[in-house]
């Protein structure tokens, strides 16, 4: 079920396909920006749709730079030599880091006056060590709000002097934009890093992007670049963007988890991506990895199980969260270390992690820049559980990881993966295959419980009685006095009733019940609590944990229409009122019931008739849903009949 505010991941039982990657977030806005400060006109192939990249690209629209939509993810980009048209501008960026880094950097040396804003969130990142570098070679950034945060505000400058320093121990953005816009300058200025420089990989790409653009940086260690004058950037004519290696991690992480094997295509060996190294690490893990030029490939290790690592994350910060999720499904606890770049990212990625992972019953240790993850001794992660992801689209993508936890998880949110990712969850669905459902529905003495529970056993699947639920219910409202009209007890009674199905056993809470479920007056009495919202709605999330591996009959009015719409064999059974009649006859005199069968049959066509006319959950046949008439068929030819449908 979707919604603005959510998405239900079924329990998933495994994963295996391929997947064609969009484009790489960090190489996209790097190529965008590069070519609108060459020379020359670029076309910029398989860029990546998202909203880090619109924000880039409505930023160089109100520069002045000239952007063309060709169709099928590429642009046409022609260059301004490093000198943009307009000088005079305000650009909201979002919270576009990779958009703002680099144009606070190209702006403060271009000659004009520009504001620069962002979401609440992106004037809480830190910038203050890419002003002050660029404060030392003359740039005139003044801070609108607090001191070392955005908005910015930027005036005509006169550029000088040769050196300046940068710390390297919070954003490699920083240094990124430094080293992008250091060229239009006209003079050589060497950038000496304080410190440890982190995510050194997104450097790499950095200098390789430059390469292709024309403009050659040296590299001593990584303490010292020295960006030489006389250089500009030219156009490459045409470039292609690799797909996202850090997207790729979610798909080869749903491999080993999930059987696999699982493809992604866009990425490979050579890439110029450091967190294609992530695939290195998942290996370290027990996964299966094999790779291509521009490839990757991931299956579940030869026991079926991960193991867990520690790990210095420095290399792969960003996919480095997947491993944390990853990190459930290991034997033993998982440490990633040198993470402190999460803090300051979209949200303090390290708190999110640590929150969101004792939801589903993780035990979590978290320090200033490492995270230690220890899985539940349960093989099912904590049912249901509803996951925020703070605006911050990697917590989004990572957890939907979690739904391999054998239980099904809500991602709150879910559209914060338009930010590099817009399309995630479909994809995601391509690979992954939920656990079976089998719904089957009917009216009233179809045959519908006994068939439906007959299917459970020759198949070895969960079985759920989901009319059975109100009727336990109503016995748990009796047993507790609570009226039949008291909504809100009700629904708090349904919320933590403990229910069990073994064979044709039925268990409340603790407790095997028999015949008193089936009495005239418990089923009255059902009716009534089954008519109320919340009820329904209390009992909504116990019905989905039914559905566990390896599979789910379930038998109930909106079992294919509301509660698992994605069922993969959806069955409505019926029978002439007649033979329905008839069949309730012989059960009842078979316990010694006396009773007429004229009666029976005119009880069962008021109650298709009422059944029909509900508000809630009406007798109908659901959207895709097979019939099979059963008037003239025994319990052992219906069960078959279905077993067919289901096996083809």
């Amino acid at each position: 079920m979707t919604s603005e505010n959510f998405i239900d991941l079924p329990p998933l039982i495994s994963a295996q396909g391929t997947v064609r990657l969009p484009g790489s977030k960090s190489i996209s806005n790097r190529v965008l920006l590069l070519a609108a400060l060459a020379n020359g006109t670029t076309e910029v192939r398989d860029l990546l749709h998202s909203d880090d990249t619109e924000r880039m690209l409505e930023a160089l629209r109100t520069l002045g730079v000239s952007v063309d939509a060709l169709g099928d993810n590429a642009y046409r980009v022609t260059g301004c030599g490093g000198n943009f048209p307009v000088k005079d501008a305000k650009l909201f960026l979002g919270n576009a880091g990779t958009a703002f880094r680099p144009l606070t950097a190209a702006l403060a040396l271009s000659g004009g006056h520009y504001e620069l804003s962002g979401v609440a969130r992106m004037h809480e990142r830190p910038i203050g060590d890419l002003v002050e570098a660029l404060r030392q070679i003359g740039a005139d950034i003044r801070y609108l709000g607090n001191e070392g945060f955005p908005p910015l505000e930027i005036f005509p400058s006169m550029v000088a002097g040769d050196m300046l320093e940068v710390r390297g121990d919070v954003s490699s953005q920083f240094l990124t934009g430094l080293l992008m816009a250091l060229p239009l300058t006209g003079r050589t200025v060497s950038i000496e890093v304080v410190g440890e420089l982190i995510s050194k990989p997104y450097i790499e790409i950095t200098l390789a992007m430059m390469a292709r653009f024309g403009v050659k940086v040296e590299r001593q260690g990584w303490q010292r670049f020295v960006v030489f004058g006389g250089q500009r950037y030219q156009s490459p004519g045409a470039i292609y963007v690799e797909g996202d290696a850090s997207s790729a991690s979610y798909f080869l992480a749903a491999g080993a988890i999930g059987g696999g094997p699982v493809r992604v295509e866009g990425v490979g060996k050579n890439s110029v991506q450091g967190d294609v190294r992530f695939a290195e690490e998942l290996a370290k893990m027990g996964a299966r990895i094999t790779m291509g030029d521009n490839w990757m490939e991931a299956s579940a290790p030869e026991g079926g199980k991960l193991k867990a690592i520690e790990l210095d994350c420095n290399h792969i910060p960003d996919a480095a969260m997947t491993l944390a999720v990853a990190a459930l499904f290991a034997d033993g606890s998982t440490t990633l270390r040198n993470i402190a770049s999460w803090r300051v990212k979209e949200t303090d990625r390290i708190a999110a992690m640590a929150t969101e992972l004792r939801k589903v019953g993780a035990t979590v240790e978290e320090g200033a820049d490492y995270i230690r993850v220890t899985p539940p001794q349960s093989s099912v992660l904590s049912p249901q559980s509803s996951i925020d992801t703070y605006d911050d689209h990697r917590m989004a993508m990572c957890f939907s990881l979690a739904a391999f936890g054998g239980a099904g998880v809500r991602i709150n949110d879910p559209g914060c993966v338009a930010k590099t990712f817009p399309d995630y969850f479909n994809m995601f669905k391509q690979v992954t295959k939920p656990v079976p459902v089998i719904a089957i529905d009917g009216p009233s003495a179809s045959g519908k419980g006994t068939v439906a529970q007959r299917v459970a056993q020759a198949l070895g699947y969960h079985y759920l009685d989901s009319g059975a639920l109100y009727r336990l219910l109503a016995l748990a409202a009796a047993r507790d006095d609570v009226a039949l009209d008291a909504e809100t007890e009700l629904a708090q009674l349904a919320a933590r009733l403990d229910i069990r199905f073994e064979g044709a056993d039925i268990w409340l809470d603790g407790e095997l019940v028999g015949d008193e479920l089936r009495t005239e007056q418990n089923g009255n009495a059902a009716s009534k609590v089954a008519s109320l919202p919340a009820v329904r709605k209390a009992l909504l999330g116990k019905q989905k944990d039914f559905r566990q591996a390896p599979g789910l009959v379930a038998d109930g009015r909106d079992m294919a229409s509301v509660v698992f719409p994605d069922a993969e064999l959806k069955i409505f059974l019926t029978a002439s009122a007649e033979a329905r009649a008839e069949r309730r006859y012989k059960q009842l005199m078979e316990k010694g019931m006396s009773v007429s069968i004229t009666a029976l049959l005119q009880e069962i066509r008021q109650r298709d008739e009422r059944d029909s006319q509900r508000s809630v959950a009406p007798l109908q046949q659901a959207p895709g849903a097979n019939l099979l008439d059963t008037t003239a068929l025994n319990i052992e030819q219906a069960v078959q009949a279905v077993l067919v449908q289901y096996r083809a």
